[in-house]
């Protein structure tokens, strides 16, 4: 990551596989603890019920948060009609 933005409850994704621990680019998480100061985080991935496959501490690098809204508070909304 460019910025240092990663908060406990962020949803992310991953930008590298990691294929040791059966997971790969794009599969998303929640961060679940703060390590290090923040330095790193643990990242919980689940399932569709919610049953948790594997939870690793990743580095900021490893990850992406996934935003729902504009990130810039300059972002102009704008309505798609089909």
């Amino acid at each position: 990551m460019t910025n240092n933005t990663v908060k406990l409850l962020d949803i992310v994704a991953l930008t590298v596989d990691l294929p040791e621990y059966n997971l790969y680019r794009g599969q998303v998480g929640t961060v679940v603890e703060l390590l290090t100061g923040g330095a790193a985080f643990e990242v919980e991935f689940s399932d569709r019920n919610g049953r948790t496959y594997e939870s690793i501490g990743l580095r900021p690098e490893q990850i992406m948060v996934l935003r729902f809204e504009p990130a810039s508070p300059d972002s102009v909304r704008s309505m798609v009609t089909v």
